[in-house]
């Protein structure tokens, strides 16, 4: 769908509170913290140099205290312990860092992970079964799941099983009975809502420590997993998470983690690490062994010692990366079609597709490309033999999944995630049903202009202000992501100064002249419609580029029309 490009108003001048000509030199960048809701100098010293050092006090979670009491219990009693995770990468993350402090006390927790396809997501009752045959828990602690699970909980006490959960999801009108139930959703209180399930168990592994200190233990050599796992479940990049994600990089750059250190020479990540090898390098392929069957390998690669293990390990990883990009290019096509043949963009206010045998473990990936393409919320569905369907679901901005889905419940088994990404359980009988009743919600919830894709400029320059200068504090400002998106910027007016050329039959290699300037770009997914006819308005982004070992400024091209007024 088109866009329609919106630059942002130059802020109201100074008030005289934030001295920004001695903050940063260049007007572009001030210009971009003026935006941010900076009240003082301090505040704007913190989003630049995040410290560790400001950190709020863990026992301020909700019920941290009684989950860190019963914690030590089980330790000082060496009870059967076993931390049950989830099969994503936060969920990984979460998994290997909780045991890996539990070890710096002398226990050896068992780990469990469900199996997506025949157990689904989290504590479910096929999961839950396994687990006690297996281990019979005394204590059983769960990682990124277990907020709605209150039946199984439940189960597990009458078993004689103590639960703690660590999660961020969403709850529902009902809490699970359990020991502690620590997840800063449940407060409105609580400042720290953003967590993802790696930053909450970090702070779970914080209090620890604070109430009995593991001599030689680094919590923040444990960083590189909290950053993994939260740039990777795409929470808000504010507050801590900011913190958290800002030395996590760094220790992942350094990280002694034989195997984290081989999949990044396989995902050719080197020198300094940012969101964007975390997205869309490690995270997928972190991630795909639970997309098409268990995430037990990913796990095992975190917590390898073993050189020849971990080369094997991220070998069968890149491998299941690659056939999961296979399985998910087909079911797009084939969704794609479907929601092509109906999709009437005056009416729908939100799509929904399902199909036998489309494999749940891609589902989520498929429905966010469905929203890039149509910018509608998006559940995609798949159905095994016996009729019983598991679907992915992304939003756009306006309307909470989560919302949504409680006003038309009564044709699901079962729902659950956040405003902007969900899963849900349903029969094939009920799809039609429910598709109808979710297109009927999304419409009375979202408003007429949310249904137009915009393209948010964020500052005009020219080609003559891009420099070594730009890019230095440009870097200042990261890391980039949700709560903290990198900038666009436009450039007016620019024609080619030479023919495109073409790379890897998809992408564009653009030499731009503004005037007397020229700068090289680079347009991916360029080569798939034909460009206008020049002069051109540019919209970009910026990017530090490693060629021959000189570091230059890359121009990434987001959008090409044909010049005109905003």
């Amino acid at each position: 769908m088109d866009r329609r490009w919106i630059l942002a108003p130059l802020p109201e001048a100074d008030s005289g509170v934030i001295a920004w000509a001695e903050l940063c030199g260049l007007p572009c960048i001030a210009n971009l913290l003026r935006r941010k809701p900076f009240t003082c100098r301090d505040d704007v010293q913190a989003f630049l140099q995040p410290r560790l050092r400001t950190l709020t006090d863990p026992f301020r979670l909700p019920n941290m205290r009684a989950a860190i009491v019963r914690i030590f219990e089980a330790i000082d009693r060496r009870e059967r312990i076993v931390l049950f995770g989830d099969y994503d990468v936060d969920g990984v993350t979460s998994l290997a860092l909780l045991d890996e402090m539990l070890r710096a006390y002398g226990v050896a927790p068992e780990l469990f992970l469900p199996l997506r396809m025949e157990e689904g997501y989290g504590l479910s009752r096929e999961s839950v079964e396994r687990c006690w045959r297996q281990h019979q828990p005394q204590l059983l602690i769960t990682v990124d799941c277990g907020t709605s699970s209150l039946t199984e909980i439940a189960e597990l006490r009458d078993r004689g099983t103590d639960v703690i959960v660590l999660d961020h999801h969403e709850p529902k009108a009902a809490l699970p009975e359990c020991v502690a139930l620590v997840n800063p959703k449940i407060s409105e209180a609580c400042e720290l809502r953003y967590l993802c399930s790696a930053g909450v168990v970090f702070k779970v592994c914080h209090a620890l420590l604070k109430s009995r200190a593991v001599p030689g233990f680094d919590l923040k050599a444990q960083l590189d997993l909290v950053a993994l796992g939260t740039v990777a479940d795409i929470v808000p990049l504010e507050g801590e998470n900011r913190a958290l994600v800002f030395h996590g990089l760094r220790q992942i750059s350094r990280t002694q983690r034989i195997g984290l250190r081989k999949l990044m020479e396989v995902a050719e990540v080197g020198g300094t690490v940012c969101t964007e090898d975390v997205g869309f390098r490690l995270g997928p392929r972190l991630n795909a062994a639970g997309r098409l069957a268990t995430a037990e390998k990913a796990l095992r690669l975190l917590r390898t010692r073993d050189a020849e293990e971990a080369a094997e390990l991220t070998t069968l990883l890149d491998a299941q990366n690659r056939e999961r990009q296979a399985v998910e290019k087909a079911i797009f096509a084939a969704a794609d079609d479907e929601v092509a043949q109906d999709f009437d963009p005056a009416r729908d206010a939100a799509i929904v597709v399902g199909r036998r045998e489309w494999h749940p473990g891609v589902l989520g990936i498929v429905a966010s490309r469905l929203v890039r393409k149509y910018h509608r919320p998006t559940f995609v569905i798949g159905f095994d033999e016996n009729g019983m369907g598991k679907g992915s679901g992304r939003s756009i901005e306006g309307l909470s999944l989560i919302h949504a889905l409680s006003r038309c419940d009564r044709w699901l088994e079962k729902f659950g995630g956040h405003e902007m990404a969900a899963g849900l359980t349903i029969q094939e009988d009920k799809l039609a049903e429910f598709a109808n009743d979710f297109r009927r919600v999304a419409r009375a919830l979202v408003r007429d202009e949310d249904l137009q894709p915009h393209l948010h400029l964020d500052h005009e320059l020219s080609l003559a202000e891009l420099n070594g200068d730009l890019l230095r504090w440009l870097e200042v400002l990261e890391p980039f992501g949700n709560g903290n998106p990198q900038p666009i910027f436009f450039a007016r007016e620019v024609e080619p100064a030479l023919p495109p050329q073409v790379l890897k039959d998809k992408h564009l290699l653009l030499r731009l002249r503004q005037r007397n300037y020229h700068a090289r770009a680079i347009y991916f997914h360029g080569a798939a419609a034909p460009l206008p006819d020049p002069p051109w308005d540019v919209a970009f982004r910026i990017f530090a580029d490693e060629y021959e070992g000189q570091r230059r400024l890359q121009v990434q091209v987001e959008a090409v029309r044909p010049a005109a007024p905003l």
